[in-house]
């Protein structure tokens, strides 16, 4: 069983959830320690750790093969969260990387958080409509708290080595249903409404997201909307042994945001 476990992401969505799932066995990433764009920044941070929860935060992937050179130079195992944000290297290629590491390792890929539903925050404060584009995208929201859970299991136990694990939330909603429940949730009429591509757009802005991401945003809904729906796996459940908490319980969770 691993002893001390260093966790960048940290003060992020997954990372914190990852931190207090830990408890003792956890040691944040300083940010203004270490940079993982430079990855010898990181040999202070990795002294007498045995293993790291690696979440890629940075739009490119030049630095990470030496990061992960870093990391085997202290540290035995890995556990690395793929992102679909790296814009010069494909998730796949991320894979292979962490094959390739030297390291014990184990891939998480999950699906569509269900963070990204505080995008409509301020839409939800102002009034009774959340306005946007592929308001019928299906989507397997997943809560954050299920993809720590099976980090840190792969993190601590024995017998994840060299798994890619592939995690859903329990069901595909559409983004119209996600803002319904969030209604009910907290006992509020709201409702979608539909937008074409530029207005939705000029709302994602005002929503604030930043202009690099929304048209790699509203590509990747128009590339979904096309394909089938989502497969709902039961990977959360096999690996910690209680199934993925619903959207409705996300927002039971996080009610307080909107």
């Amino acid at each position: 069983m691993t002893t001390r476990v260093l966790v960048t992401g940290a003060t992020g969505n997954v990372g914190r959830q990852v931190m207090t799932q830990l408890r003792a066995e956890a040691v944040a990433l300083p940010r203004d320690r270490a940079d993982l764009a430079r990855p010898e920044s990181l040999t202070g941070s990795l002294r007498e750790v045995d293993a790291v929860f690696l979440i890629w935060p940075l739009h490119s992937g030049e630095a990470l093969p030496g990061v992960l050179a870093e990391i085997a130079r202290h540290a035995r195992r890995v556990v690395f969260l793929c992102s679909g944000a790296v814009g010069d290297l494909s998730m796949d290629a991320q894979e292979e990387l962490i094959r390739r590491s030297g390291l014990e390792w184990t891939v998480i890929r999950a699906s569509t958080f269900a963070v990204n539903a505080r995008w409509w925050t301020g839409q939800i404060r102002a009034g009774e409509q959340v306005r946007g584009a592929y308001g019928g995208l299906g989507l397997a929201m997943l809560h954050e708290a299920d993809i720590a859970a099976v980090a840190v299991r792969a993190l601590t136990g024995e017998g994840h080595h060299g798994q890619v694990y592939r995690l859903t939330g329990p069901e595909v909603l559409s983004q119209a249903e996600q803002v319904r429940i969030i209604g009910e949730v907290l006992g509020r009429p709201l409702r979608w409404v539909e937008l074409d591509r530029v207005t939705a757009r000029r709302q994602l802005l005002a929503d604030g997201l930043p202009l690099s991401f929304v048209d790699v945003l509203l590509d990747a809904y128009a590339a979904m909307s096309s394909q089938p729906s989502p497969e709902i796996t039961d990977t959360v459940a096999t690996v910690t042994g209680s199934p993925a908490r619903s959207f409705r319980q996300w927002v039971a969770d996080h009610a307080a945001e909107f």
